[in-house]
């Protein structure tokens, strides 16, 4: 008996949904209508859908797609709301409510938009929607209310590039983090995220003894955001390892010679000599040896620093990456399929940059 009473209940909860009768276009569509203003949105869409089934070429039909898609996405079904909407939009462009389901379609990508930590498809989805809204319809009320939806999607796109970024950071990945990092500053420059992408990498190049682009990347936070922690704490760090936040790299420091090495001098030549005393040496002195640019690394003359061994960066306790020259290309060689995104922000000697 109770195997049958279970069979029983399993057939009549299986019953498909009786049909609806021919009825007259325009009783249905008010029945249908009278359906989503008494709070029965799932009735509504049936009969609404039932519209188009039973009257295909009516007026009303093109307005039931539409009223059908909208009474889906009052009970959050946006598998049955946005296919709706994509037919309304293929078939009626020109519709004066083409507008209204395009923003209605972004607001089901928008709405389904999960946090950080989860998969961004839907994310993206929204952002290409809502985009839509805005360059389609830009002097209506959806394009404003899409405007401002579009930003707090932009956010949240940098939001994850930077979660990803901050994992990569944590666990030494530092070239997989400078490309989540430059991600963010150079797409979503307008976010939130930027001040902490900038800070983030800096820390990541003064890892990878890259001192260079930590600079610049300083500079670059200092001038735009200067009263942030973010840039405290960049400032704090470069300057731990004897660097200040300048975008270009100082000159090459000049060998100094020891007077008293010059033969006849006798270690008796005046320290304190200026310019304007310097007088032609005696005939019988020979002549002191011509200044010699050298390497600021190994501190040897720059003919001879290729072939002399370099030693280790200074940030990690002398296991750093070994650095040859000052050369930007130089300093940072990523592995293949590791180039960070976008260009480097770079500043030319004694400028800086215009505000991001």
């Amino acid at each position: 008996m109770a195997t049958l009473l279970t069979a029983g209940w399993l057939a009549a909860c299986s019953t498909p949904d009786p049909e609806i009768p021919d009825t007259p276009v325009e009783t249905l569509y008010n029945n249908a209508k009278d359906s989503l203003d008494s709070g029965q949105p799932e009735k509504a869409a049936k009969l609404f859908d039932e519209v188009e089934r039973q009257h295909p070429y009516s007026k009303w039909a093109t307005q039931a797609q539409l009223m059908s898609a909208y009474s889906y996405y009052q009970v959050d079904k946006y598998d049955d709301a946005i296919p709706a909407l994509e037919r309304f939009i293929e078939l009626h462009p020109g519709n004066r409510s083409a507008a209204y389901a395009f923003y209605l379609r972004a607001l089901c990508y928008y709405e389904q938009i999960e946090d950080v930590t989860r998969d961004q498809g839907n994310t993206e989805l929204a952002q290409r929607a809502l985009s839509d809204v805005v360059a389609r319809f830009p002097n209506t009320p959806y394009s404003r209310d899409a405007t401002v939806k579009l930003d707090l999607v932009r956010d949240h796109l940098a939001g994850k590039e930077m979660d990803v970024g901050r994992y990569y950071q944590k666990r030494g990945q530092y070239l997989a983090a400078i490309n989540r990092f430059k991600t963010v500053v150079d797409k979503f420059q307008t976010t939130s995220h930027v001040p902490e992408a900038l800070e983030r990498l800096t820390e990541s190049y003064v890892a990878l003894g890259v001192f260079a682009e930590a600079q610049k990347t300083t500079a670059v936070l200092g001038y735009n955001y200067p009263g942030s922690q973010w840039y405290q704490d960049a400032y704090a760090l470069i300057t731990s390892k004897g660097l200040t936040p300048e975008g270009s790299e100082a000159d090459a420091p000049i060998a100094l010679v020891d007077p008293a090495t010059v033969k006849g001098l006798g270690g008796a030549a005046t320290t304190e000599a200026t310019p304007d005393a310097l007088t032609a040496p005696p005939s019988d002195v020979a002549p002191a040896p011509d200044a010699v640019p050298v390497d600021p690394v190994t501190g040897l003359p720059l003919s001879d620093a290729s072939a002399a061994p370099v030693p280790a960066a200074p940030s990690d306790g002398g296991q750093g990456p070994a650095l040859s020259t000052n050369s930007t290309e130089d300093l940072m060689a990523p592995e293949p399929g590791n180039d960070p995104s976008g260009e480097q922000v770079l500043l030319p000697p004694g400028e800086t940059p215009a505000p991001q």
